[in-house]
């Protein structure tokens, strides 16, 4: 009796793993993460805060490579569409005494609409032109950033009220633990359906694609709105944990940040980005206040990166995961 109800109980924990996308490896690393901020000497809150910033570019990570990964188009204006979701759930919180609880979620709209936009206007385009279209964008936007000043703030910075009142950097870790998760497990479902089917096929061969009966125009569009949608809300989470909103959060090199994670994580594969982002995060974190004195360091990091693992191992850690554990298998 006992060995039926332990095999009920392990079938019933494997079928929720399944259907949370997580295999029971990833499932023990996430416990771990969430038990991580409060195990000596992880507990120090300069470490917490730079686990929330890992953890903010792991979701990203995710919602990037929904897109890159998939229909094959790297969105370089990605990080205007988080800046869109930040600055329109800052504004009406800010300006209009809204919760941010709730702009976090009116985020979503601005950003998924451009998005919808967005990918319909390079249903025509592909490969680096469509990535162009999009930086484009992403450039005007930033543009209205930074001019409409009465309503932005521009340079001199939005404030904006933020999600709790404490100083204290856990309970925003659990927060961005848990639309991570979320982020994650939506976004994997969609890969895993029919609809993540057709992506992967316009991904690889559109034409191909078009003569099996996929509808290219839909897919992408899409694709490029549930990406855009995510990148907004998350851009609500950074503007009430920040507590203030610059234009410098839709740079281009906010985006770069987020493709290098993405790239060395492994495309098309979702968790990779996000496995990397934390230890990532931190490396770059210590290059920061180790060489103070050089500004900018980081950024040789990401084009040394990117250079060593297109080379060397372009399918990043997910494909060296797979490649170990096939071999594990095979012991």
């Amino acid at each position: 009796m006992e060995h039926v109800l332990e095999k009920t109980t392990m079938n019933t924990f494997q079928k929720t793993l399944n259907a949370l996308c997580i295999t029971p490896l990833g499932f023990f690393a996430l416990v771990l993460l969430l038990l991580l901020p409060v195990i000596p000497p992880f507990n120090q809150e300069y470490l917490i805060r730079w686990m929330v910033v890992g953890l903010f570019m792991a979701a990203q990570a995710v919602a990037f490579d929904f897109t890159g990964g998939y229909i094959n188009i790297v969105n370089f204006g990605f990080a205007a569409f988080v800046g869109l979701g930040a600055y329109t759930s800052g504004i009406l919180c800010a300006k209009l005494g809204l919760s941010p609880w709730i702009g976090m979620f009116i985020g979503i709209i601005p950003a998924g609409l451009v998005g919808f936009l967005t990918g319909i206007l390079t249903l025509r385009l592909r490969g680096i032109f469509a990535a162009v279209m999009a930086w484009f964008i992403s450039l005007a936007i930033w543009g209205l950033a930074i001019k409409l000043v009465f309503l932005t703030e521009g340079p001199l910075g939005l404030n904006c009220p933020t999600l709790l009142e404490t100083s204290s950097n856990l309970p925003y870790f659990y927060i961005i633990f848990a639309m991570f998760i979320i982020t994650y497990v939506i976004l994997k479902r969609v890969v895993r359906s029919n609809m993540g089917l057709a992506f992967t096929a316009i991904g690889q061969n559109m034409d191909a694609a078009r003569t099996s009966g996929i509808n290219p125009v839909r897919y992408r569009i899409i694709n490029f709105t549930l990406s855009c949608a995510f990148a907004g809300w998350l851009g609500g989470f950074y503007a009430h944990y920040y507590g203030i909103l610059m234009p410098e959060i839709m740079h281009t090199t906010k985006t770069v940040e987020v493709l290098v994670i993405v790239y060395l994580g492994g495309r098309a594969s979702l968790w990779g980005g996000a496995a990397i982002a934390i230890p990532f995060v931190v490396a770059m974190e210590l290059v920061r206040s180790e060489f103070s004195n050089y500004p900018g360091l980081h950024f040789i990091f990401y084009g040394l990166f990117l250079i060593l693992i297109m080379i060397y191992y372009p399918g990043g850690f997910a494909h060296l995961y797979e490649t170990l554990t096939d071999r594990f298998r095979k012991l």
